[in-house]
């Protein structure tokens, strides 16, 4: 028997029919697909300490469950002591089981772990069917042991999807079960 993550499994049973019926889809293969997470944590602190991108490279491939890489600089900034090439942060993008994986922890376990949560924003939309949010501590992840960490960080999450508009992809990761503030639009 083969396994097929919860969310994935969701999207083929119930999302797509909901979808299909909610935009007047004339066939399923319009129906707007996720197909990417991409995970970033910009470390600027790594300039003057190098192991700091060792522990976010370590952090965030535990989240994420792949293996993370060292993002570089692109030019020298001399006011910043930056010099071209120089590990400034960490990235992983996830696709396909891991991706439906990652979302699921993330929707039922890390997000309920932040502090005074109101519900997720829902101005990080690009225009193009994309969104964007930001988390201010890593520490929300269960996979990350909070004794061993030497600094606090924010990072990045951006869901991209086939949705050609704002409208479609909110409505998709609400689907999803992505707690947004405002429920009612």
């Amino acid at each position: 028997m083969e396994y097929t993550p919860r969310l994935k499994q969701k999207y083929n049973d119930e999302i797509i029919a909901n979808m299909t019926k909610q935009f007047d889809y004339q066939t399923v293969m319009r129906v707007p697909k996720l197909v990417k997470i991409c995970l970033n944590q910009g470390i600027g602190a790594a300039i003057a300490d190098k192991k700091l991108i060792d522990n976010g490279i370590e952090e965030m491939s535990a989240v994420a469950g792949q293996k993370a890489v060292a993002t570089k600089s692109k030019k020298d900034i001399s006011n910043f002591k930056l010099r071209k090439n120089m590990p400034v942060g960490v990235k992983v993008t996830l696709r396909g089981d891991k991706m439906y994986e990652f979302l699921d922890r993330l929707i039922s376990v890390s997000i309920p772990r932040i502090r005074d949560f109101k519900g997720i924003s829902d101005k990080g939309f690009d225009g193009r069917g994309n969104y964007s949010m930001g988390i201010t501590e890593q520490i929300i992840f269960p996979e990350i042991n909070i004794d061993k960490i030497s600094k606090i960080n924010g990072m990045d999450i951006t869901f991209v999807t086939t949705a050609p508009t704002d409208k479609e992809c909110l409505e998709l990761l609400k689907q999803f079960g992505l707690p947004f503030k405002n429920q009612n639009k």
